[in-house]
């Protein structure tokens, strides 16, 4: 499950215009036309996806809601997708 908050580098407590301005800057920056590195068509596809969720409040709701049920349904597969993304980039 990609998780949208991180796409825009946004946590689940951020405002309609927090995530309007994260998409803003960085649809910008993953643009294809504007970053040449291989993973930027990718990145922005994330992007995109990312704000027709939560800029929804019904889509961000459902969204939420099985963010929260996944959370507890699954916690190893949880703590392996946050191992992922949050800390082998630090590592």
């Amino acid at each position: 499950m990609t998780d949208h908050y991180n796409s825009l580098g946004l946590n689940s407590a951020a405002t309609l215009a927090d995530v309007k301005k994260a998409f803003r800057q960085n649809a910008s920056f993953w643009h294809p036309d504007k970053n040449a590195t291989e993973q930027a068509p990718a990145r922005f596809r994330a992007v995109q996806e990312a704000y027709e969720v939560l800029s929804d409040a019904d889509k961000r709701k459902a969204y939420d809601d099985n963010r929260r049920r996944n959370l507890l349904d699954s916690p190893v597969d949880t703590a392996r997708e946050i191992w992922k993304n949050y800390f082998n980039p630090l590592l």
